[in-house]
């Protein structure tokens, strides 16, 4: 390319972006219109200056270094790629700039053509971005709060109406029919709740070993009932691998696969396996339902889509594979999926595999579940509080609350609790780790804990590093509270015990 030549510099005069042309010296040769509106110099003041005239002086030591890199291996490329850069204006102004570069080679040598862009405004766009992402976040923390815990106390006090109502055929009928929808609503809310927490950068995975029997004994657990009232068999393998993954955001994206595959299961099965594949782990979820018809496949994980089947309506608002796709983006785990109209689905998901550890003397937890002791319930929403102490007193356990850390400390003093049930964010800026650890202090024993909360505090209670702890999220079913609870107060008196 030659310079002097009437079409190139016609058309680096016409670039919408101010352009300079930089030789091998770093000296500034051509400088289009577009330059003096955006660094305030003139195109023959700038020719002949360094280029080093349009930068921050801090940059002047460093540059010339950056300049040899690029001239040892030329290549059309932006500049500065994922970081910050800034120009400097005649006046003495700095402004952020986005700048691509690109090779030439010209009759007077080797050149540099730098196109540059103002770019104040994607900055400023990308802060205010970020300012309404924090606020959602902020508004996300406190929906997710408020909106789970009268689903929470409506869950909880139907299960023990259920308990008291196990004579009564007909009300026990009602209230089966009013946790089922006390159930839609609660993945209802998960769902739009998840989508917009994992939008905003709300959920952070926290990868752990884990073993995969343990994720699925709680699928078994949670979908069970759900396959039996539709006639259809859940079979879920044993499995004797680990992962190394989050293990809750895993039973999460499994659990959204196989809602899915039950919701389109009319007759049949849907069934969960586990394989090794060298270095990682593959996860089945296959089901005998309708299917997916071929030019639908890639639709399957948009928001809103659902799959027709036929006259009756669909259940849901179609965003569980939309959570199973931002979730397997975000713990960076692969997803296939196959499917035959017809005859079914299956989805693949693949997994790090890590070692499992083995200890032939471990008993089975469930077999030894403590069926009473001391629970110290934490949460300053009274409802919540009360009947969380309705159904764990059915269930035999001696039960007091407090909503403070100064009552907790009190009913602590008069009697060491088994175990804590504690909801995280607290009246008066208190939070439940710090409550925990204040009564782990007051009656010197890692007492076990629950945190009963929403996936917001999640990150909290893991920076905290609270040892002998366990997270749900809420609402949560009331079976799976209470078997925690067991599970929970097991463990310690047996390492107490050992």
């Amino acid at each position: 390319m030659d310079l002097s030549g009437e079409l190139a510099r016609t058309l680096l005069e016409l670039s919408p972006d101010a352009t300079v042309v930089v030789d091998a010296g770093g000296t500034v040769v051509f400088a289009n219109a577009q330059v003096e509106q955006l660094f305030g110099y003139r195109a023959a003041e700038i020719v002949g200056l360094s280029v080093e005239t349009l930068l921050p002086e801090r940059f002047h030591k460093a540059h010339p270094k950056h300049r040899g890199r690029f001239a040892a291996q030329p290549k059309p490329r932006p500049m500065g790629a994922g970081l910050t850069l800034h120009g400097r204006h005649r006046d003495g102004r700095e402004f952020p700039v986005e700048i691509s570069l690109s090779p030439v080679t010209a009759t007077i040598g080797p050149l540099v053509v730098a196109a540059v862009r103002d770019a104040t405004v994607s900055r400023d766009n990308e802060r205010h971005l970020i300012a309404e992402n924090r606020a959602k976040s902020q508004f996300l923390a406190a929906a997710s709060h408020d909106l789970r815990q009268p689903l929470q106390t409506l869950n909880l006090l139907n299960h023990t109406a259920q308990q008291h109502a196990s004579t009564n055929a007909p009300l026990r009928g009602l209230l089966e029919r009013q946790q089922l929808a006390l159930d839609s609503m609660s993945a209802l809310l998960a769902s739009v709740l998840d989508i917009s927490k994992l939008d905003a950068g709300a959920v952070e995975s926290h990868p752990a070993v884990c073993p995969i029997d343990e994720i699925f004994a709680r699928l078994r657990s949670d979908f069970e009932p759900q396959a039996v009232d539709k006639g259809i068999d859940l079979t879920i393998e044993r499995c004797a691998e680990a992962a190394l993954i989050d293990p809750e955001l895993l039973r999460r994206l499994l659990g959204n696969l196989i809602s899915n595959a039950i919701r389109y299961t009319v007759q049949g099965e849907v069934r969960i396996l586990c394989m090794r594949n060298g270095a990682k782990l593959e996860i089945e979820v296959s089901d005998t339902g309708i299917g997916i018809p071929a030019d639908q496949l890639e639709r399957v994980f948009d928001e809103f889509y659902q799959v027709d089947s036929g006259a009756q309506r669909p259940e849901g608002l179609g965003l569980g594979l939309s959570i199973v796709r931002r979730l397997a983006q975000l713990l960076h785990v692969g997803i296939g999926i196959e499917s035959v109209l017809g005859r079914g689905t299956k989805f693949r998901v693949t997994v790090d595999r890590a070692e499992a550890a083995h200890d032939a003397d471990v008993e089975d937890v469930a077999a030894q579940a403590a069926q009473s002791g001391r629970v110290l319930i934490v949460d300053d929403e009274r409802a919540v509080a009360e009947a969380t102490s309705l159904l764990l007193e059915l269930e035999g356990y001696d039960v007091s609350i407090a909503s403070s850390e100064n009552e907790a400390l009190e009913r602590a003093s008069s009697q060491s609790p088994d175990l804590i049930v504690s909801d995280y964010q607290l009246r008066g800026g208190e939070t439940g780790v710090r409550v925990v650890k204040a009564v782990r202090d007051r009656v010197r024993d890692v007492v076990p804990v629950i945190f009963v909360t929403g996936d917001t505090a999640k990150a909290a209670i893991m920076d905290a590093k609270i040892a002998n702890a366990t997270l749900l999220n809420k609402p949560v079913r009331a079976d799976d509270l209470v078997a925690a609870v067991r599970e929970r107060i097991a463990t310690h008196r047996r390492a107490a015990a050992g």
